[in-house]
């Protein structure tokens, strides 16, 4: 998701042309989200509290995982675009399956028993 600070015209600043600062940890998928709108960003790449950034002056919005919404909210941040959806996946080597197959099939039944709930 695309996020900036409550108050922040991100429709108008996207429409006028301006150039964006966008700080995420994402920075390929930022890069080709923002070209494919036409749009120029300075981006920023950082690490850990991305939602710090725009209240700091970093950047004017951030690029970053968004799950509930609580963490923006709480840091008075706002979606303002959706740009994919995520899932996560479990890979397993298969040498490593055969091999040390007493010590994943656990993992793999928790994640199997945690999915159907």
């Amino acid at each position: 998701m695309v996020a900036v600070r409550d108050g922040f015209d991100y429709e108008s600043a996207v429409r006028q042309g301006a150039r964006l600062r966008v700080a995420t940890k994402y920075v390929q998928t930022a890069r080709a989200h923002f070209a494919e709108k036409g749009v120029h960003v300075d981006l920023i790449k950082l690490y850990g509290s991305m939602e710090l950034a725009p209240l700091v002056g970093l950047s004017d919005a951030i690029v970053d995982l968004v799950s509930s919404g609580n963490t923006l909210k709480a840091n008075h941040l706002k979606a303002v675009e959706h740009i994919a959806d995520i899932s996560s996946r479990l890979i397993v080597n298969q040498a490593a399956l055969k091999l040390k197959h007493d010590l994943i099939q656990p993992m793999l039944d928790a994640f199997a028993k945690a999915i159907k709930r």
